[in-house]
């Protein structure tokens, strides 16, 4: 404190706080038969539906929103479920993601964004390729912590109160 005994001012680079973080969200989306949906980008690398969260929307609606604008499949918000929150800052950058699944997805995958996706395809849970996204294996493990083939990807992993509920081989 000065000897005037006027606060000092805040600092001016916490003034205006400045973006710092992205929020996103990855989707399990598991067929009738159980498999996986999973579609290749052009550098042979794997990952799930899913990208930003958009103002205003909360997870759920981003998952649904994503998954249509991705693939062309459709499920209600309310068919969705999030698993966990994941925060990684490995790259500089925080990133929030939120692992979600969902098991009421209707219609035929098809790739909408040529540019991003080569091909979607289906997989069963232990065939799923270790050549994935970062994000992506994070979500799938934390969806299936027993599928041993997936890259370890280092996440802080927050678990939503109804997860426990729904671990496979739980209880």
């Amino acid at each position: 404190m000065s000897t005037t005994g006027a606060a000092r001012p805040e600092r001016p680079e916490r003034a205006v706080p400045q973006p710092n973080a992205v929020v996103g969200v990855g989707l399990v989306v598991i067929g009738a038969d159980g498999r996986v949906l999973l579609g290749q980008a052009h550098d042979g690398r794997w990952e799930l539906p899913g990208g930003k969260v958009d103002p205003g929307e909360g997870f759920e609606q981003a998952a649904a929103r994503e998954l249509a604008e991705e693939t062309d499949l459709r499920v209600a918000p309310e068919g969705v479920r999030v698993l966990s929150v994941q925060i990684d800052a490995k790259s500089g950058l925080t990133r929030l993601t939120a692992a979600a699944v969902t098991t009421t997805a209707q219609g035929v995958p098809v790739v909408t964004e040529p540019h991003k996706i080569a091909r979607w395809e289906w997989f069963a849970p232990v065939e799923i390729p270790s050549a994935l996204y970062a994000p992506s294996a994070a979500v799938l493990r934390a969806w299936r912590p027993d599928l041993t083939q997936l890259p370890d990807v280092p996440s802080h992993d927050y678990p939503t109160a109804s997860t426990a509920r729904h671990t496979p081989n739980a209880g």
